[in-house]
């Protein structure tokens, strides 16, 4: 029997030997992505507050921590859960993340239509964000868990939520409450990318840590 009918007589054998290989190098990119991403975060969180005037930016300015519809920071206990519930929380934030972005995006451009690479970041941001989450999608499928679980509320709904809570902001001479969940959404677009970031570079070379 040659070599090659060997091969084929045993592709198992083959898939388990290759498999390992594969799932690190997508772990390593995915991870280079998110560290790539966390400096893109910071930039975008330090040139949107440039952009808002007084009293953003000021030393000791300390904005309302506002909600966020669908959305909040890293819980406490985040980094002691096991990694594949740590990822599918991060793919879950940064899936929510797009639309929240999006609505900040339009509150910008009536507020500082003149900030054009703002806006940029802003557009860039929302969709990096779908790439990271859907890399980390990727990851955790190949370390054969579960993607989706249950979510009490769609990103679009999250997003419409919040749109409506601040319309009249944006429309009226009282602008601080818009610039305020702007503000509030890069900071936890910062914390999510790095918190991907963290959790990804927590993986072993052989699945989790």
């Amino acid at each position: 029997m040659s070599r090659r009918e060997g091969s084929l007589e045993d592709p198992q054998t083959d898939s388990s030997v290759s498999s390992l290989p594969h799932l690190e190098a997508k772990i390593r990119q995915t991870h280079s992505l998110a560290g790539l991403l966390t400096k893109y975060a910071e930039q975008l969180l330090q040139e949107y507050v440039q952009h808002q005037g007084d009293p953003f930016g000021l030393p000791g300015f300390s904005p309302p921590r506002l909600p966020v519809a669908g959305l909040s920071a890293p819980a406490p206990g985040h980094a002691g859960l096991p990694a594949p519930e740590r990822l599918r929380l991060d793919a879950a934030a940064l899936a929510e993340l797009p639309p929240l972005l999006d609505v900040v995006r339009r509150h910008q451009a009536e507020l500082n239509p003149r900030a054009p690479r703002l806006l940029r970041r802003l557009e860039d941001a929302a969709r990096q964000a779908r790439a990271l989450g859907a890399a980390v999608e990727a990851v955790l499928a190949a370390l054969g868990s579960e993607t989706h679980g249950p979510r009490p509320e769609p990103p679009a709904a999250a997003a419409a939520a919040t749109a409506t809570a601040t319309a009249t902001a944006t429309t009226t001479a009282d602008v601080f409450p818009a610039k305020v969940l702007g503000l509030r959404v890069c900071g936890l677009y910062r914390e999510w990318v790095s918190r991907t970031e963290a959790d990804l570079g927590q993986l072993g070379p052989g699945g989790p840590a």
